[in-house]
């Protein structure tokens, strides 16, 4: 038992389950996190052997006494539960692929049909099997579709053995561009080879899915930590959409009993109003995506396009922020910031991103930040939401601590899981 535990113990550490110890062939094998989960089976060995231990008890003869059984008994029933629970879900998904694409900086995007009866929140996540990596792994991952979407959607970076092995498969099942298109790998329904199958279990819930509670919100991503966040946005984006259609039709139907009541000699005593839907308690989001890589904005260039496009009252405002490049003002960036300037003054496009939402250089002063939302939303409560590297999250916890103290704005930090 002791053996088998500290085999298990071992392979977990962070040396071995992030690969920072490189073996030579065949011992690489020891590294990754395959070798971290399947390590972790030999609980069922450790257990059997416990039973056993327990059985050949020296001090007491009487079965009834000997009962480490019921102890390990509880344990077992939940591990089995939960998975029995999650084969049955995932045969209930029935989903098929709509869209792959594999952008710069290893991130596979996969669009899936949405069962009918799958209902999430943004901001939750849910768990991935493909067969043809492996019949046994599941992988979490957040979705980046919106609740309104028709279609599930999710953004995979590779980042282990698990997700390169996934993108392998993926990307012999793309199709080459063809000439004059974009140089991306990509596949959909059209695509002559056959996709890989996929499964799915959730939703599950996340911090960000309370983000309706908050009067402002304040979403924070590094790299491929912004796709809970892309949801959130798509979300906010359709009720954005809603309520100005709404307010339309109001607008049309009165003026429409307006004409009616004076063309009649007398008034009628009751108006058609169309049922209203509950308002959304949120009144502005602000988004600050921090990534080292250009090729990263091909990510999302889409969904900030379609914000940038769409709200015209300027309720979300977005933030890019890439670091490999010095921070504004310094004389080795002042040739890409004048010509950036330019670029998106006239053509109302920024080079950097390719897309409408102005790109900042270096990091961000999160101290002026959180000022500046104290100083434009007094008295409001504030949604500070999180995903990426824990030493910014400790930064941000704090700055928000910080604030609490000070003035009458009210700031909530919340960590997502990277």
């Amino acid at each position: 038992m002791l053996i088998s535990m500290a085999i298990a113990f071992t392979l977990a550490t962070r040396w071995f389950r992030r690969s920072l110890i490189k073996f030579p062939k065949p011992f690489d094998r020891l590294t990754g996190f395959n070798a971290f989960w399947y390590s972790h089976h030999l609980f069922a060995i450790v257990y059997i052997l416990l039973i056993i231990h327990g059985v050949f008890l020296y001090l007491v003869r009487e079965w009834y006494k000997k009962t480490t059984w019921m102890y390990l008994s509880v344990p077992i029933l939940l591990y089995s539960g939960e998975r029995a629970l999650r084969f049955f879900r995932s045969g209930l998904y029935t989903v098929r692929l709509l869209k792959v694409a594999i952008y710069p900086g290893n991130v596979l995007t996969l669009h899936m049909s949405k069962p009918p009866q799958f209902r999430y929140k943004s901001g939750q996540y849910m768990f991935f099997q493909c067969p043809a990596v492996s019949p046994f792994e599941w992988h979490p991952f957040s979705i980046t579709s919106a609740p309104g979407d028709d279609y599930l959607s999710v953004h995979i970076r590779q980042l282990g053995d698990w997700t390169q092995e996934l993108r392998r498969v993926f990307s012999e099942a793309c199709e080459r561009p063809e000439a004059g298109m974009s140089g991306l790998l990509r596949a959909d329904e059209t695509t002559t080879k056959r996709l890989p199958k996929l499964l799915i279990d959730g939703p599950y819930g996340a911090p960000a899915q309370d983000y309706r509670k908050y009067d402002v919100l304040l979403l924070v991503g590094l790299g491929i930590g912004a796709t809970p966040f892309i949801s959130i946005l798509k979300d906010l984006l359709n009720n954005i959409v809603k309520m100005e259609e709404q307010a339309d039709l109001v607008s049309d139907i009165s003026r429409t009993s307006d004409l009616t009541i004076g063309s009649n000699d007398t008034p009628t005593s009751s108006k058609v109003s169309p049922k209203r839907k509950k308002a959304v308690r949120t009144t502005n989001a602000y988004f600050y995506w921090v990534t080292r890589e250009q090729g990263s904005f091909d990510w999302f260039k889409g969904v900030m396009n379609e914000v940038a496009e769409l709200d015209q009252r300027g309720l979300i405002e977005m933030h890019n922020y890439l670091t490999s490049v010095y921070e504004e003002g310094d004389a080795r960036s002042t040739l890409i910031t004048m010509v950036q300037a330019l670029n998106h003054a006239k053509n109302g496009v920024d080079i950097v991103s390719g897309t409408r939402v102005r790109t900042h250089f270096a990091r961000p002063n999160w101290k002026k930040v959180l000022s500046k939302l104290c100083s434009k939303h007094c008295n409001a409560r504030i949604g500070v939401f999180y995903c990426g590297a824990p030493v910014l999250a400790k930064e941000l916890s704090k700055l928000c601590y910080d604030f609490n103290q000070k003035g009458s704005t009210k700031f909530d930090f919340h960590k997502e899981h990277f």
